[in-house]
């Protein structure tokens, strides 16, 4: 049902794109124009005839002198080039094309438009020369009463059009200026907006991917292909060589601009194989070639020009063929960018029947021809399928990171349940396993002292069952410190390091003289603040200080120093003990990590909990120490304001 109503889309879309291609020809259409019109060689113009609003397009009865004919009645636009389908001859040379203005009416001053000359070109008036050039130009003169000659010599080598193919228009200048500044403004808009779109592109060829950049191709291909009416509009003013060889130009932004219509029906279906699309690609690319060879062969072999010709229709019918073909595949395979596929693809088959059908019937007076609008559709089409498409991954992304953040909270909320068990079983696991060791070193010390029947195996037996009852003992009161830790569960405050070093400084300086050791403390200069649990930061010194005053000799120093540096917080605690092995330095942050002079005092977990504090603030945390000289931990802080 869904894929029907997309093919009745397609139908609707063409019907009116047929409708206002109608519309064109009859309303801006130069062939379509009221009379006056040329006949044999002369055309009778009225005041009247000047003074309306469309200029008078001087398409009939000019008169054709070249190489092979003289005075010959033509209209402009019969032929593309002066071989008029003599394949035998040569489709360039010199060529006059004569017109008689019988005018019966006031002097007034007028102007011709001649809007596109793909060759050198020279127009006289009564024997006199008015203008010479390429490209395009615009001549003012007096038209007086009476009968005037008006010639155009035009001579070209290169190229596919030789001689006069588009019609020019006389009138007064007003009427001209008008009608050129409507066209001017509708081929800017033309050129502008797909420039606009494909600069837009160039921040989606990341998330875009080859679909954004072969759309920014498609842009750009269309942008040149109306850039003619420029290139030939400033070439009025000063010459520019490159307008003999632009319709080369048009011709290879024409093939890229079907090439990427293509290509991008393909990645927007996603309804075509690599291999499909391969073999698509082979014929897309190596016909153009072969167009491109036969352009610049014309001048070598007049034949060429209309291999040319025939091979450029056949290249537009099989492109579209192709287009179809990959369009149908997407709306088989209910790709969501199918309806626009669909319609790029009604679009583009309705500029090619106009292309066909429509040669030397139409031309416009203000705005485009039909496959020019129909170019224009296609990159208005597909920048609103690459919007859709843009919205439609903002959506999907936004639900996505919805229902990840949800998905987020819920594991949160499960993990911090499995924590809180974890902490609960790891609290009475120590708390229950407390009495049996405690009981079990009892037992032992009670053996030891009866001396009953304690030989010296059963002696070897309780010296192991002692220490491994200690080893248990030591990761009981680890396990014990690690539960308090975990206990600690107040938020963050601002912490002064000036005060909480005076509360570390009054806790500990009683023990410090009954070890003999002084214990000294230097605060910063100008007092920094933290963001800190005090609670664990008195552990944190507690665990440090502890070590220093295990390691420390009678009469020895502990001193603890602070600095506050920009954004940092540094503080140092030195002793003057026994000092650390350098090997054993990598290892001293280790959990139940114990050193070799510590096996029987030591738990393990002092200076890994003193690290996990550390971190967990955002600082770190570093040591250096000598064998007989002592020991620095140095750690640094963030700094607050």
């Amino acid at each position: 049902m869904k894929q029907r109503k997309i093919w009745w889309q397609s139908l609707a879309v063409f019907i009116m794109i047929a409708f206002f291609f109608m519309l064109l020809f009859f309303r801006d259409n130069k062939y379509y124009t009221p009379p006056p019109y040329g006949k044999s060689g002369v055309i009778h113009l009225s005041h009247e005839d000047l003074e309306r609003k469309t200029p008078v397009f001087l398409i009939d009865g000019w008169l054709l002198t070249d190489a092979r004919v003289t005075e010959s009645p033509t209209y402009i636009g019969e032929f593309s080039n002066l071989q008029r389908r003599d394949l035998k001859v040569s489709p360039h040379g010199q060529a006059r094309y004569q017109l008689s203005l019988c005018y019966e009416g006031e002097e007034r001053v007028v102007a011709i438009d001649f809007p596109q000359l793909y060759c050198e070109y020279t127009v006289l008036l009564d024997g006199k020369t008015l203008a010479q050039g390429m490209g395009s130009g615009r001549i003012t003169f007096l038209l007086t009463a009476g009968e005037h000659i008006l010639s155009v010599e035009t001579f070209s080598k290169v190229g596919y059009y030789s001689g006069m193919y588009f019609p020019p228009a006389l009138g007064t200048a007003e009427t001209l200026f008008q009608v050129s500044s409507i066209q001017g403004f509708a081929y800017a808009f033309a050129v502008l907006i797909p420039l606009a779109l494909a600069v837009f592109t160039l921040f989606l060829w990341r998330t875009g991917g080859r679909l954004a950049r072969f759309f920014g191709f498609l842009c750009c291909s269309y942008a040149v292909y109306m850039a003619r009416y420029f290139v030939l509009f400033f070439s009025k003013f000063f010459p520019i060589p490159i307008v003999r060889y632009w319709f080369l130009i048009q011709s290879l932004s024409m093939y890229c601009l079907c090439f990427c219509v293509i290509r991008l029906t393909v990645l927007a279906s996603g309804a075509v194989s690599e291999k499909g699309w391969r073999r698509a690609r082979v014929f897309l690319l190596a016909l153009p070639a072969l167009l491109v060879t036969f352009a610049l062969l014309i001048p070598v072999l007049p034949w060429a020009v209309f291999v040319h010709g025939r091979l450029t229709d056949f290249y537009y019918v099989v492109t579209f063929c192709i287009a179809a073909a990959f369009t149908a595949r997407s709306v088989t395979a209910k790709s969501w960018e199918s309806r626009y596929t669909l319609v790029c693809c009604t679009v583009f088959g309705a500029g090619l029947v106009a292309n066909l059908f429509f040669s030397n019937r139409f031309e416009p007076i203000r705005f485009f021809w039909q496959f020019e609008w129909c170019g224009l559709l296609l990159v208005l089409l597909f920048g609103a399928m690459m919007v859709s498409r843009s919205q439609r991954i903002l959506k999907e992304n936004d639900a996505l990171t919805n229902h990840l953040e949800e998905q987020v909270r819920e594991r949160t909320k499960e993990v911090t349940q499995l924590l809180n068990e974890r902490k609960a079983f790891f609290s009475d696991m120590a708390h229950d396993l407390k009495a049996p060791v405690f009981a079990t070193q009892s037992f032992i010390e009670a053996i030891r002292k009866s001396g009953v029947g304690v030989d010296r195996e059963l002696q070897n037996y309780l010296d192991q069952a002692e220490a491994k009852q200690w080893e248990m003992a030591r990761r009981l009161q680890g396990l014990s410190t690690m539960n308090a830790l975990d206990k600690i569960e107040g938020e963050r405050v601002r912490v002064s390091v000036k005060e909480i070093l005076s509360e570390v400084y009054a806790t500990h300086c009683g023990e410090a003289e009954v070890k003999s050791v002084y214990l000294v403390v230097k605060p910063p200069k100008q007092d920094g603040f933290l963001m800190a649990q005090p609670e664990k930061l008195n552990i944190l010194f507690e665990n440090l200080i502890y070590n220093a005053l295990k390691a420390t000799p009678p009469n020895g120093n502990i001193t603890i120093s602070a600095w506050t540096q920009d954004d940092k917080i540094r503080v140092d605690v030195k002793d003057t003990g026994c000092g650390i092995p350098k090997e054993e330095l990598p290892l001293v942050f280790r959990r139940f990590y114990v050193g070799a002079k510590n096996k029987e005092t030591g738990t393990g977990l002092g200076l890994y909990i003193v690290h996990g504090i550390v971190t967990e603030l955002g600082g770190t945390i570093k040591v250096r120490s000598t064998v007989g000289e002592g020991t620095k931990f140095m750690m640094e802080f963030p700094r607050i304001h």
